[in-house]
């Protein structure tokens, strides 16, 4: 180590963004002392693997967090004061040429215990052959189940969808209350259109209500949100899964990713307000979400 960080000083790359930070942000000597202690074990870091600021990637960074033993809450905590010099390095000097900082997260997002669940395949196929078409409830149950499967809809989302909301014509579907906020127009596969079709022109009961979803009991009125996810429950057990309506969402999720989506373009479509909320429904090995992240244009 030379003299200079061993009197505390690093170079002048990171001593010019503590300055940045005195000049920009309401910031604690105590917190200017936290963040250089982090800086120090990574300046330490990438002189031992003889590498430059401007050549770091994601896979240095996640080696680099690796060699923290501390606690989950420490390690969360050094990886957002990280994420602050990643984006100074990026925005403010040009140093490094993608914005690493969104994808220095946890690998619990990447490799979880229990992932988030989801159908594969041959269940995918057990559902639908298991589906039936006898009574007015199947046939709504039918159009539902293609609404989470093929559209990743909330439980919620598809109660609320009205028969304005359709374009049979267009083969869309406008969504106008997402947690976002922001309305979404999604394409209707045409399965899923047909599944609709069926339920409104020949099981639906006649209502004064847009909603395309009502009950069967009058007045007819719109179904509950746990109306839909009883539904979509009940047809996953008759078809041997345990498994709730939620997982057709998250099933939504991976062959989205399949289909090589970008995880921005899968964030929109499921009505995330952030990636980090879309990470999770992903359950898909670190190499290969990596991969997906590094082809990103950020």
């Amino acid at each position: 180590m030379n003299e200079d960080l061993k009197q505390g000083r690093l170079p002048d790359i990171y001593e010019q963004y503590f300055l940045y930070l005195e000049q920009t942000r309401d910031i604690s000597q105590s917190q200017v002392s936290s963040i250089r202690r982090v800086l120090v074990s990574l300046h330490d870091y990438l002189e031992n693997h003889k590498l430059s600021l401007s050549s770091l990637k994601i896979e240095h960074l996640d080696a680099f967090m690796g060699e923290f033993k501390v606690a989950k809450t420490t390690r969360r905590i050094y990886r957002s004061l990280l994420r602050g010099f990643l984006k100074y390095l990026y925005a403010e000097r040009k140093i490094i040429k993608k914005d690493l900082a969104p994808l220095l997260i946890g690998p619990p997002l990447f490799a979880q215990k229990k992932p988030p669940k989801f159908l594969r395949p041959q269940e995918v196929k057990r559902l639908f052959s298991k589906l039936k078409l006898s009574t007015s409830v199947d046939i709504r149950t039918y159009a539902m189940i293609h609404l989470a499967y093929s559209l990743g809809l909330r439980p919620k989302e598809i109660s609320r969808v009205t028969l304005d909301h359709i374009s049979f014509t267009l083969g869309e579907l406008a969504i106008r209350e997402r947690k976002t906020k922001t309305p979404t127009i999604l394409p209707l596969p045409k399965q899923t259109l047909r599944a609709i079709a069926a339920y409104v022109f020949k099981a639906r009961p006649k209502t004064e209500y847009r909603h395309i979803f009502v009950t069967y009991y009058r007045p007819h009125s719109p179904v509950r949100p746990g109306t839909v996810a009883g539904a979509i429950g009940k047809a996953m057990k008759r078809a041997g899964l345990s498994s709730s309506a939620y997982w057709l969402r998250h099933t939504y999720a991976q062959n989205l990713l399949g289909m090589g989506r970008t995880i921005y373009e899968i964030k929109e479509m499921m009505g995330h307000q952030n990636i980090q909320c879309t990470q999770r429904y992903l359950y898909i090995d670190t190499e290969r979400m990596r991969k997906v992240l590094f082809n990103e244009t950020l």
